[in-house]
């Protein structure tokens, strides 16, 4: 589901009751009464063989203070920045009023593609308000009816060349991962460019300040923010070039994504829509920034998603914010660190870097921690370099020998790269513990400076090599056979 449909227009134009017939369920309230919808509704799409993300709004009204009728304004026209299409719907019946004239605008200047909609169209009584639509400068209008279902092969076929090219631009932003190798492989991570940038994804609780500190980063305020917990309610990509102060840039695509809570807390449908989106985000990025609120750190549910971004094979920066009000500074990081080994152990090494958004401090070291991060995160080692170090593992502490059969290691390769993977040899893999297979790893971590990123360690059987096997059994029928002959 690449391609992101908001429904847009003045209220009571139908927008809530076509949402419902594209999502096949009856999530969104619809009275005849207007502005019953004042909140962004997500629901997962359908329309033939398309599926899609829609988004159901508030309708559009000619108010930009701080009253509701304005706060839901601001809301739908993030809802407008943030899709790949706005399907804005005017009412047939009615015509085209100065306000859908003055939204069509907006529209023009804001959405990347927008598809004119007549709702209500079915019937003669229609036509005069169909035509006039054509006046908006916005296309031909798809001719609907949202209660009915009648036009709704002309919405596929608006949509489908939209999904197919969204479709095409997810596979290019999705981050190449598990990357196999060979002998030959120099080692060397990809380039970092324009065209490929580093995807980075910000992560972390409700209120810790994901918002604030990419609104830093970017030097300006791109995402709302504000003192309530759950603003940011979809994961939105912003493109950078992060400079450092020798003026050294490097290309980034940050994602900022909704604060995940604990599931049981998750009532709200979009909530669990918006944290489902920040899921999405972890996979799309090389490198996720677990953001944790200095006051609160390390709770539950700032260790489930740390673990999420490693079972996912991530590399993995921890950043802990408003440092800048904390008052006793060693005591809280030393506490910290002794938190982090203990709660993260499978993430040992990761930085963590302390930082405030609200200030700006410890933005360079976030910054070096996630390059630093990313090029660990393609590490590549030699072969040879590998079975020696293996060597002096074995004789430092020898596998096991279950039931009185030693395990015994042969061989060592590293297999992938983002993130590091390798394979061992063995006889018996399924008998190796887990905990010798640990030893391997913080191994590899301390021995060829790999802290943080996830390790994948594969231990593969070789079956027994032997080459004297099944010989003497075939030479003695040969000498039977021979001193038979001789008698």
């Amino acid at each position: 589901m690449s391609l992101t449909l908001a429904i847009v227009g003045r209220p009571n134009v139908g927008k809530s009751t076509l949402f419902n017939r594209l999502v096949g369920k009856r999530l969104a309230l619809v009275d005849d009464q207007p502005g019953v919808t004042r909140d962004l509704r997500e629901g997962e799409g359908r329309l033939g063989d398309l599926r899609f993300t829609v988004i159901d709004t508030a309708g559009l009204e000619d108010a930009t203070d701080d009253s509701l009728q304005g706060r839901m304004r601001r809301l739908t026209e993030r809802a407008v920045d943030m899709a790949d299409v706005c399907l804005f719907m005017i009412d047939a019946r009615v015509g085209v009023t100065p306000t859908d004239e003055m939204f069509a605008e907006i529209l023009r200047k804001r959405s990347k593609h927008v598809i004119l909609a007549a709702n209500k169209a079915e019937g003669n009584a229609a036509d005069a308000g169909v035509l006039e639509a054509y006046n908006l400068g916005l296309g031909e209008p798809v001719r609907l009816s949202g209660e009915h279902g009648e036009g709704m092969t002309d919405l596929y076929a608006q949509l489908m060349p939209l999904a197919d090219e969204a479709a095409e631009k997810a596979v290019d932003e999705a981050p190449e991962t598990d990357v196999e190798l060979d002998e030959e492989h120099d080692g060397q991570a990809p380039l970092i460019t324009a065209a490929k940038p580093l995807q980075v994804a910000v992560v972390g609780r409700p209120n810790a300040g994901k918002s604030t500190l990419i609104n830093k980063i970017m030097g300006e305020d791109r995402l709302l923010t504000g003192p309530e917990a759950g603003i940011t309610r979809d994961a939105i990509s912003l493109r950078l070039d992060w400079a450092d102060p020798d003026g050294n840039s490097t290309p980034m695509r940050i994602f900022d994504t909704a604060g995940m809570r604990k599931k049981a807390k998750v009532q709200e449908k979009l909530e669990k829509l918006s944290v489902s989106d920040g899921l999405r985000a972890v996979k799309f990025a090389e490198v996720v920034v677990v953001l944790l609120d200095a006051a609160i750190p390390f709770e539950q549910q700032d260790l489930r998603i740390a673990d999420l971004a490693e079972r996912e094979g991530r590399a993995v920066v921890v950043a802990v914010n408003k440092w800048d009000i904390e008052e006793d500074k060693q005591e809280k990081l030393r506490d910290l660190k002794e938190s982090f080994e203990r709660l993260l152990p499978q993430l040992r090494g990761a930085p963590l870097i302390t930082v405030s958004a609200k200030t700006g401090r410890g933005l360079e070291r976030l910054r070096a921690a996630i390059l630093r991060a990313h090029d660990v995160w393609n590490r590549r080692v030699t072969t040879a370099a590998l079975n020696r170090w293996l060597t002096a593992m074995l004789e430092q502490h020898p596998p096991p020998a279950p039931q009185g059969r030693r395990i015994k290691l042969r061989y060592m390769t590293q297999a992938k790269t983002r993130p590091p993977g390798f394979v061992v040899m063995c006889s018996h893999p399924d008998k190796m513990p887990e905990s010798y297979s640990r030893y391997l790893v913080n191994g590899l971590r301390e021995d060829f400076d790999m802290p943080g990123t996830p390790i994948r360690l594969t231990l593969r059987g070789q079956g027994d090599k032997n080459p004297y096997k099944g010989r003497r059994k075939k030479n003695a029928g040969a000498l039977a056979k021979h001193l038979k002959g001789r008698a």
